[in-house]
């Protein structure tokens, strides 16, 4: 051997010639079953080749391949080791020059066939295995470097490479999973096909460059689906993290495209099936989340949120057609689609959860504007029904939770801008209390920048606030300008919140939590006074009962009031108004127990026929509270201006009745339940007719009128007198627009007038002897 390697060494260019002659005695000793010779053969081949490296190797190669082929296609598993083992050492030689002709089709073949072999001995059957693994990694070492080897990311090639990796990882996983060890014990790392397998995957996937990355994730998809991995899929999940965590980070949103893609061809498949892949872009969306997302923010979501309108509307659209024999079945169905739509919202709030603030905002609206706020229903929301559009709203808004969680917009109006502000608002106008919870939770996420709802636990009488040591700091000059803008917005909504008769204690704890929060996040002298008058109108609300609220509402507002002016006279820290308050609390507890939180949430606590309204003691009285904050900080002026909710364009888009609707509704039944006017005729008599001439009292009242109005006008804030003059100015446009509309049409016209019938327009021309004219414009 070192004869032959020295004349090798002296003279290349008899390489190839004992190349080839080394060969021919291999093909002959294969044939011929001379195993001892053709082990002979290959070292004296491995140890020239490792000898020689001038150029003229390249002749050589070209039979040492040969070889070793022969060797692979041999059905001995001794030989077909021996062929690897050449081929791995030949694998780790750096060559000078790059190869234009060589190709390596064949080994890519052979060494997945031996991945998968079946070989009735184990033993054997993983020594085959593993020298297959071991080929295919010195395929992709010889390859991936060479730039005239690119063709190896082809997907010919990668659909056979690819599989032949999970296959072994996914034989090691299922053992685990059934309790036998992957590999016997003492086996060395080398030995154990799925660790080397994975060790290979990760090195194919840390080497693929941009381009590389959809054929190389791509067969990693069809396997899942060919070997039903997705349900369970644990296999699934595990594979996608060893993808993330050996790509380059910049790569990952080219893995995170690839799997909403194949999201959507499987949008028909079982829930459970779908409910694997969404689970896996949790996995990949977790990694790449904290790196480079790309492009790809929306288009994530938009995915996301497109699977679970579909889920709602698979779980939705069997309901009219149901029968009885199929109950079970479609409860089942239910439950599963349940599994999928809990999967999105988890990714949607975990990639959510993960992004900047500014790309967090953007999301918020994206979502937002996903949300069906219209009463009519659409064409989409037709099929699903009412509840179904429910339970789309739920499901968005259960997302906007869990994207809103642990946000900390340094101003409120970068976290609460109007596009966002006002739809979110129209849905807590909804006659569903649950939505009405999930909004007031979305507030929460965004007012409570410091944590404080935790310590706040429900709604109660907190006997020391500050003891439970609030974190707060002084209110921006932002946010004293949100509060000015929209303050009367967020007030309005817990206003009319307030009154809704499906109210349940989650709702009343939820709204305490809103008006605590804005106390301690945004609350500056002239806020704390608004919403002072905002808890006096409640009470007043509940008192006057107008819209003949149940028993057990209006004890809760009124108990809802109690707790709130409890803590935000502790949160101000004002001695006299603290001593009112508790003053008030007290009567309360003594004679009206069910005006207060801790009673009126109880199981079965006894409500009583009527509220007491002579009793002054037990409700907080305007003038008192006025005296008490009295001074340079507070205008208390303007406490003696009643909170009215200011009325804009949601009153009409929601589903409630208008106040306008109820007072016409009561007018009607005034005047149908009143008795014939002939009844009714009063004797005329004298002093009858010098009541009716007698206007001194008519004066007072109109000079009274005026007062009011002009005390209005200076003590209300500015945002409610424009509230209050905008909502007349529109009903005068909205009278003016319909009479126009019925007095005005567009003088006819020779080349016709548009109709619209049907969603078409049409043109109908009129003749001009028929058109009529006014008498000025004939001559």
């Amino acid at each position: 051997m070192e004869k032959l390697t020295f004349y090798a060494v002296s003279a290349p260019e008899k390489l190839d010639r004992i190349g080839a002659y080394l060969a021919e005695r291999l093909t002959r000793d294969v044939l011929r079953h001379r195993y001892g010779y053709v082990v002979i053969a290959m070292e004296a081949l491995d140890q020239l080749l490792m000898a020689c490296h001038s150029q003229s190797i390249k002749p050589f190669v070209e039979s040492f391949l040969h070889m070793v082929a022969k060797l692979l296609e041999s059905q001995e598993p001794d030989l077909q080791v021996l062929g690897t083992n050449s081929f791995v050492k030949f694998a780790n030689i750096e060559e000078d020059t790059p190869s234009y002709h060589r190709r390596y089709d064949f080994f890519v073949s052979q060494f997945s066939a031996m991945c998968h072999s079946t070989h009735e001995d184990i033993e054997t059957r993983t020594r085959i295995r593993v020298a297959g693994i071991r080929g295919l990694q010195g395929v992709v070492r010889k390859t991936v470097n060479d730039e005239l080897q690119a063709i190896i990311w082809e997907p010919q090639h990668m659909d056979k490479l690819i599989p032949s990796m999970l296959f072994n990882m996914q034989e090691a996983d299922e053992f685990d999973r059934t309790g036998h060890p992957s590999s016997p014990a003492g086996t060395e790392r080398e030995e154990n096909p799925a660790v080397l397998a994975e060790s290979c995957f990760r090195e194919l996937l840390g080497r693929a460059a941009y381009g590389n990355m959809n054929n190389a994730v791509r067969p990693v998809l069809v396997h899942l689906d060919n070997h039903h991995l997705w349900d369970p899929n644990e296999f699934a999940v595990s594979c996608f993290r060893i993808i993330m965590y050996s790509i380059q980070a910049q790569h990952s949103h080219h893995v995170i495209q690839q799997v909403l893609s194949h999201l959507d061809t499987h949008n028909k498949d079982t829930p459970r099936v779908r409910a694997g892949i969404v689970q896996v872009l949790l996995e990949t969306v977790a990694i790449a989340a904290k790196g480079s997302v790309g492009p790809t923010v929306l288009e994530v979501f938009n995915t996301l949120l497109k699977h679970l309108r579909m889920s709602v509307d698979f779980e939705m659209g069997g309901d009219s057609r149901r029968t009885s024999s199929a109950s079970v079945v479609s409860r089942t169905k239910e439950s599963e689609e349940r599994i999928v739509q809990n999967a999105i919202i988890q990714t949607i709030g975990f990639f959510g959860g993960n992004l900047p603030d500014y790309q967090r905002a953007e999301v918020m609206m994206f979502i937002m504007g996903k949300v069906p706020v219209d009463e009519a229903p659409s064409l989409d929301t037709a099929k699903i029904g009412q509840l179904g559009m429910k339970r789309i709203q739920m499901m968005l808004l259960s997302s906007l939770i869990m994207v809103t969680s642990g946000f900390k917009a340094k101003t409120m109006s970068a976290a609460l801008p109007p596009p966002f502000l006002d739809p979110l608002f129209s849905v807590s106008l909804m006659e569903d209390s649950e939505l009405r919870q999930l909004v007031l939770e979305i507030l929460h996420n965004i007012i409570d920048r410091h944590d404080n709802r935790a310590k706040l636990r429900g709604i109660r009488i907190i006997p020391d606030v500050a003891a439970l040591k609030f974190k707060r700091e002084k209110i921006s000059k932002q946010d004293v300008s949100f509060m000015k803008k929209h303050g009367q917005q967020l007030y309005r909504h817990i206003y009319l919140g307030c009154k809704e008769e499906d109210n349940v204690h989650k709702n009343f704890e939820l709204l305490f939590t809103a008006l605590a929060l804005i106390t301690i996040e945004l609350a500056n002298e002239e806020v704390v006074i608004d919403l002072i008058r905002l808890a006096i109108a409640l009470q007043d609300m509940s008192l006057a009962n107008e819209e003949n609220m149940p028993m057990f509402i209006r004890c809760s507002i009124m108990a809802l009031v109690a707790a709130y002016l409890n803590f935000l006279s502790q949160m101000i820290a004002n001695p006299p108004f603290c001593q009112y308050v508790g003053k008030v609390l007290e009567m309360r507890n003594l004679e009206a127990p069910y005006l207060l939180p801790e009673h009126v949430f109880r199981e079965k606590c006894p409500l009583p026929g009527s509220l007491d309204m002579d009793d002054q003691n037990l409700y907080f009285q305007t003038h008192e509270i006025a005296e008490l904050l009295a001074g340079p900080s507070y205008g208390v002026d303007r406490l003696s201006v009643a909170y009215v909710p200011q009325v804009t364009d949601e009153d009409r888009l929601s589903r409630r009745k208008s106040f306008v609707d109820t007072m016409s509704l009561q007018v009607d039944i005034v005047s149908s339940s009143l008795p014939d006017k002939s009844q009714l005729a009063e004797e005329i008599t004298f002093e009858t007719l010098k009541k009716a001439i007698d206007t001194t009292g008519m004066e007072e009242q109109e000079k009274e009128k005026r007062r009011q109005v002009i005390e209005k006008f200076q003590k209300a804030p500015f945002e409610e007198i424009a509230a209050h003059c905008e909502s007349k100015a529109n009903m005068l446009h909205d009278r003016l627009a319909q009479i126009f509309e019925l007095t005005i049409r567009p003088p006819p016209s020779p080349s016709g007038a548009v109709t619209i019938t049907a969603g078409h327009a049409q043109y109908q021309s009129v003749p001009v002897y028929e058109m009529k004219f006014p008498d000025l414009c004939v001559y």
